[in-house]
């Protein structure tokens, strides 16, 4: 847990380290990795908004191609939820049908599900910049049948979107001798600011749980 949490917090270092170690096979290292958490829902802990913003940074100071990483990222970002939607559309309701699964954590549906409650097809787009919800919402997109027509113009535009923000931001504002130095408290910020939706969520349906309770 200690070198998941190091890993998180020092993203941009493990980053230049891969760079270093791999050279150019760290575009397809970086197209698995943001695959993997958008496609995958047994991949959520994976880093995603903070990755992209290490990789922004990366690619300011010339270690790697721009306009090459938000090609494949927004590739990979798009490709990702398409597999979730179809894994959601057909493995979903056996997977949802057993009590108990190892490889679906109940909280998060609850919470991904009170997205679609809340935003309907907009979820695919607005998902994107929250961790969990991120790796969940396509998955239950695909289980409530929702369109395809629809919901890949909702991932296109998504992933268009969420990338072109986070590596644009690593790229303009991630060797800002300020943010370079704090890089650390960024990265914290970035993870804080992507939770924040959830936690508005989980406050909300709480005060909406606590009257009900009360009256019983």
């Amino acid at each position: 847990m200690n070198e998941l949490v190091h890993a998180f917090l020092h993203v941009d270092q493990q980053l230049a380290e891969l760079t270093a170690s791999y050279g150019g096979w760290i575009y397809a290292v970086l197209f698995i990795i943001v695959f993997c958490e958008t496609g995958l829902v047994v991949t959520p802990f994976l880093p995603g908004d903070s990755l992209l913003f290490a990789a922004g940074t990366l690619a300011a100071v010339g270690s790697l191609d721009v306009w090459v990483l938000a090609a494949l990222l927004i590739t990979a970002a798009i490709l990702g939820d398409t597999a979730n939607y179809h894994i959601g559309k057909y493995l979903g309701p056996q997977v949802l049908r057993r009590e108990k699964s190892r490889w679906l954590n109940p909280q998060h549906l609850a919470r991904t599900h009170r997205f679609f409650e809340k935003y309907g097809p907009r979820t695919i787009i607005l998902a994107r910049f929250v961790p969990i919800v991120r790796t969940f919402a396509p998955f239950l997109a695909g289980v409530g049948t929702m369109a395809y027509s629809q919901f890949i113009l909702y991932n296109v535009l998504g992933g268009v979107i969420w990338v072109v923000a986070f590596l644009g931001a690593g790229y303009w504002f991630g060797n800002v001798p300020v943010v370079r130095e704090h890089f650390t408290l960024v990265v914290l910020a970035i993870i804080v600011i992507s939770v924040l939706p959830l936690l508005v969520e989980f406050i909300r349906a709480r005060a909406q749980t606590k009257p009900r309770q009360e009256v019983d």
